[in-house]
């Protein structure tokens, strides 16, 4: 049974860009905001499982592929599905610091559903 990153999702989604599918900050694009890098961190991780998928920089506008994305990134990195985890994950990359990502994963907790 897959993990129900839903409710983490929407909040992130609320706080990165008020769901607004075509928000752009700098690098980072669309409802989740994500960036080059993360495609293709991605798409690194689907070659390494053998999967034919890939995701283009456009994919980053798409709220299905964002959250795709999402979840991808969350199997490599943080297989326990640890909550705080994600979120600072999320903010911060895979070597974030709990003092970096601190107001983020507030902001996103206050979301939270």
């Amino acid at each position: 049974e897959p993990f129900d990153w839903s409710s983490v999702m929407e909040a992130i989604i609320r706080v990165e860009s008020d769901g607004n599918p075509n928000a752009v900050s700098g690098l980072s694009v669309g409802p989740m905001q994500i960036t080059p890098v993360a495609v293709r961190e991605c798409n690194y991780i689907l070659e390494t499982r053998g999967s034919n998928l890939r995701y283009s920089l456009a994919d980053r506008y798409d709220f299905n592929k964002s959250k795709e994305m999402f979840v991808l990134i969350q199997s490599k990195y943080n297989p326990t599905n640890n909550v705080e985890r994600a979120i600072r994950l999320w903010n911060g990359g895979p070597n974030y610091t709990v003092k970096g990502t601190e107001s983020y994963y507030q902001k996103v907790l206050r979301r939270l559903k």
